[in-house]
């Protein structure tokens, strides 16, 4: 049941935290249902996940232009472009009085390019130049993975004054490498004298996938006799990914609040903010909103699935600047994790690759989605001709 009066979304946004959707499918776009969040219930952006657009395909509601480009003899790759581009530029569209009325900070729409690209920097960049070229918005952010190919092309491409949404990003480490990218795309283009107002980025940590791999690794080092919980292990369960995301927070504090960043400030250029993605519960053992109410925070985003947003709109609860609150404890956590022989480094590489390989995964399922009901509408031209 949504809270009729909208009040802890609009509380959520007044605490400095913008709230996005990870959803984007043809169907909200017709229903209105986007633009009923955005007008009524305040959406600052939203997300083109190949999860959720592969659902979408399997549904009628791309079925007559997937014919009408099948008719025109377009291959799958070209329908798959063509329909998702399509519902980009709409929710760009729907989303432009937010882009403008924020002056850039918010109304993004993201489009991922192809996680196959993930590990090849030219290609990636060549990717996303195309995206922006085809999408034609302003309002629109290139999703581009955190690896060790992807940071060049990230800095390169910030220069260049596209905007990035950086994503898999599970450790501090590659947290700082993707801050470095930032500050030094800023730094070329006040060298060359180009505009800072305009670059616009995120930077996207995931939670939930933390504690689900953490928590595995816990399970198994708690004692079998321990049957009250009272072990370190069973202590730390469901604590890593929140103490993680505060860790970074207090990274992003340290690094937008130093000299370095002032110049650039002070030239034009708007703060990197950190982004909390993957913030779904995924162990029903805790709390539906926890990895929302737990990271409020100033100059941050959340992009929750719409169950997630929901559950918060109806129960959640928000407490302002929840993300600086116990990071002593938080460091601790991290500590101790290690005590038990957890490598968190371990943790978060697996992690990362493991994000690729998802991303794959659905976006080759899309394809293959696709794919198939391009021989659906091909068999039955050909009965009809028979």
């Amino acid at each position: 049941m949504m809270n009729p009066s909208g009040d802890l979304l609009q509380q959520l946004l007044a605490s400095g935290q913008s709230y996005w959707l990870d959803n984007l499918t043809r169907h909200m776009i017709t229903s209105g249902e986007l633009a009923h969040w955005i007008r009524e219930r305040g959406l600052r952006g939203i997300t083109a996940n190949p999860t959720t657009f592969r659902d979408a395909l399997t549904s009628q509601d791309y079925d007559r232009h997937i014919a009408s480009m099948v008719h025109d003899g377009c291959s799958t790759k070209h329908v798959f472009e063509a329909l998702l581009v399509a519902d980009v530029q709409q929710a760009c569209d729907l989303l432009y009085d937010v882009y403008r009325e924020t002056d850039g900070l918010d109304g993004f729409v993201s489009l991922e390019v192809s996680p196959h690209l993930a590990h090849d920097t030219r290609a990636t960049m060549a990717e996303a130049r195309r995206y922006v070229e085809h999408v034609n918005r302003p309002n629109l952010y290139i999703k581009i993975p955190a690896t060790d190919a992807g940071i060049p092309a990230i800095e390169q491409l910030l220069y260049e004054g596209i905007a990035i949404n950086i994503t898999l990003l599970f450790s501090i480490p590659s947290y700082q490498a993707v801050i470095e990218a930032y500050l030094s795309a800023l730094e070329r283009r006040l060298t060359d004298d180009q505009p800072l107002q305009k670059v616009a980025s995120v930077a996207s940590f995931f939670v939930s996938r933390i504690d689900v791999l953490v928590d595995q690794l816990l399970l198994r080092r708690v004692p079998v006799d321990d049957q009250a919980g009272q072990s370190l292990a069973a202590r730390l369960q469901g604590r890593a990914a929140i103490a993680n995301a505060k860790l970074a927070y207090r990274t992003f504090r340290q690094v937008f609040g130093s000299e370095r960043w002032a110049r650039l400030a002070t030239a034009g250029a708007r703060v990197q903010r950190p982004l909390w993605a993957s913030t779904g519960t995924k162990n029903p053992a805790y709390r539906d909103v926890v990895y929302v109410e737990s990271l409020v925070g100033r100059d941050t985003v959340n992009t929750m699935p719409e169950a997630t947003l929901r559950a918060f709109a109806d129960h959640g609860r928000v407490k302002v600047d929840a993300v600086e609150t116990d990071v002593e404890d938080a460091e601790l956590v991290m500590q101790e994790l290690e005590k038990t022989g957890i490598s968190f480094n371990c943790v978060t590489w697996q992690l990362e690759h493991e994000g690729v390989q998802k991303f794959v995964d659905a976006y080759d399922s899309a394809l293959q989605t696709l794919d198939d009901k391009r021989r659906q509408v091909t068999q039955a031209r050909s009965v009809s001709r028979s």
